[in-house]
């Protein structure tokens, strides 16, 4: 039997979600400060929700322990 476990990374379970197809979602960055020069149209895509790229999808699954 293995000695250790992988523990998972804390901050990148707390910020990204497992799919049930096994993708990861992701809120996008940006959204914090700094607000009055972006235009209404750019803060709005900023609000929804994104899939992560296929080739962070598997460094985020071992970082996430999953």
């Amino acid at each position: 039997m293995a000695k250790n476990k992988m523990k998972s990374h804390r901050g990148a379970s707390k910020r990204m979600k497992l799919t049930g197809s096994g993708k990861i979602k992701r809120n996008k960055a940006f959204k914090s400060h700094i607000l009055t020069k972006k235009t209404a149209k750019r803060k709005r895509g900023l609000r929804k929700s994104t899939v992560l790229t296929s080739a962070d999808t598997k460094r985020m699954l071992r970082s996430m322990a999953k």
